[in-house]
Formats: structure tokens, sequence, C-alpha cells
């Protein structure tokens, strides 16, 4: 494997000790650009630790309800920081506050993302923590009619109606990881690939055109997603297949190469699995997300751009 990564110009990292002892001397002999901004960029990123250790809670949530949660409090806190300001207003100064309603949701925007941040979610849930409560808002007020909620909630119900059980969100993959993974793979000698959590069918795709010679394969729990990467294949004459299912339900001896994109949540089940029922030799690849206590026997460094990539040999 290192030898293709080396030939396409891939970066990566050896978990080799020998390596390891050669390498750090010569990190040690450069002293980084901006010493003083890392020194006081990793002294906030400490403070901001603790702040998150003192104000989470000591419960494992699953995000959906942490999210929900984070929105009740808002709401919550916004209605009484409203209340309170007025009645101090018309208790001491006699001046009734009409507070705008455009003015409270965005109060409440503004203190869900920031409870997000601070409870250590995701930077994706920031982003849906501030803009739920605009949406909801800027809906309102086009007075929607009630038939585009509920085609809405159908195609949300698809897409995500699994996510709450797997914590697994929809979130495809982008052409670059797909052109590692089939640099990644064995070059010698037909495979057979799954792609776990295969969404729309791209990446599936793309390595079935790209090794003809393999079987490529796909399973997708959400239907939508499935049916649409089921048609897709069939337009585009791809020898890939898909499932829909559950890939709990498969025996991972069957594949010499499984890919994931799944989620911290998900990573652990994952690999008791694969290490039971992979056989030896066999790769898991994991895109952006690592095994807790498992090192990984290969590390594809990304950018702001492209996530890591984990591979995992199994011995």
């Amino acid at each position: 494997m290192q030898k293709v990564l080396n030939k396409y110009g891939l970066k990566y990292e050896v978990k080799s000790s020998l390596a390891q002892s050669q390498l750090e001397p010569k990190s040690q002999l450069r002293k980084p650009v901006g010493q003083k901004y890392l020194d006081k960029k990793s002294l906030l990123k400490n403070d901001k630790n603790k702040l998150r250790t003192i104000v989470r809670p000591n419960m494992r949530l699953v995000p959906a309800t942490l999210a929900v949660l984070i929105q009740c409090a808002a709401l919550l806190i916004v209605a009484a920081i409203t209340w309170a300001v007025n009645f101090a207003a018309t208790s001491y100064f006699g001046v009734n506050l009409n507070i705008s309603i455009f003015t409270l949701v965005l109060m409440q925007a503004l203190t869900a993302a920031t409870f997000s941040y601070v409870a250590g979610m995701a930077s994706w849930w920031r982003w849906i923590h501030l803009c739920f409560p605009l949406a909801a808002w800027v809906m309102f007020q086009w007075h929607i009619p009630n038939a585009v909620y509920l085609v809405g909630f159908v195609i949300s119900l698809s897409l995500f109606w699994t996510t709450f059980r797997t914590q697994v969100p929809f979130f495809p993959s982008r052409p670059v990881v797909w052109q590692q993974v089939a640099n990644i793979i064995p070059q010698d000698s037909p495979v057979r690939l799954i792609d776990i959590g295969s969404g729309l069918g791209d990446m599936s795709m793309y390595m079935a055109k790209t090794r003809p010679d393999s079987q490529i394969e796909g399973i997708e729990i959400a239907p939508l997603p499935w049916i649409i990467s089921f048609i897709r294949a069939k337009f585009r004459r791809s020898s890939a297949t898909f499932i829909l299912g559950n890939y709990q339900a498969l025996d991972f001896a069957n594949y010499d190469v499984i890919f994931a994109y799944l989620s911290p949540a998900a990573m652990r089940m994952l690999w008791d699995k694969a290490s039971q029922e992979m056989r030896p030799g066999s790769l898991l690849i994991s895109l952006e997300f690592e095994i807790p206590d498992v090192p990984e026997s290969m590390r594809i460094l990304g950018n702001k751009n492209t996530p890591e990539i984990y591979v995992w040999k199994i011995a």
C-alpha cells in the first residue's frame, strides 16, 4: 500500500515506532513560525475545553436529542431575558418595550448556536441551530401552504428517518475521496468492495467504473437515497449494485475492502463487527472518523476541504 500511495503522491502517516523515532528529532529542530501565536492559540483552546468540561453535562446524549434540548433551553432563556428587560423598563422607566418578533428569533438562533458550541457539538450543528429559527420565521412570513410542509417532512423523513437510531446523518463524500480510495485498494487483483452508507451512489459507481474487474456494492438504510442510487445505476448502466438495509446484517468476511463514512458515534460498533468478521489482509477504510483506541495502519492527511482518511489492515 505504501508504494501505491507514493506513486500517486498522497500524504500519509506511518504508524511505525522506528519511523516515528527517526522523524521526531528532525521535527524538534525546526521551530514553527509564529510560535507565540501558536502558544496563545493552544492556551485559548485549553480554556475552551475547560469551559466545556464545566458546562457540558456528564451524560451521553444522542446529538438529535441534545439539539432539541438546546433549542428548548435557548427559548426559555430568551423568554426570561425578554420578560426581565420588559419588567425593568416598565417598573423603573415607565417604558413599554415593543421587541419585534425578528429580534426574538435572532436572539433564539444566536443563543442556541452558542450553546451548541459550548456543548462541543460538530460545526454543522451550530449552523443548524443558527439557521433553524430564522428559516422557521421566514417560512411563517411567506405563508407557505401546508402541503409544502408535508412534502418537506416526507422528504426529510426518507433521508433522515434512521439518523436518531444509527446516529449517522446523510452526508455525501467528494470525488477527491473516491480517487484516493481507488488508489489505496489493491491494484494487482480484483476485489470485492462495499460502501457502507452509500447515499446517492456516486462513490460506488465511480469505483465500478474505475475498477471494472472488481465487484462493487453499496448499502444504504435510508429509502430515498437508496432508490435514487438504484435508478441512477440503471440509467448509467453501472455494474455497481445497491442494497437497502443495515450493514449489521452483512457478513464482512465476504469483502476485501469496506469503506465507511459514518459518524464518531458509530465507529466503535463498526470496529467490533469488522474485527470479528473481516479476513486477515482485508482493509477497513473510514473517511474523517477514527476508531477510539484502535491505531490505524495508515492515515491520509486531509486539508480544509477534504477530511482525513483512516485505513486499518486486518491482521
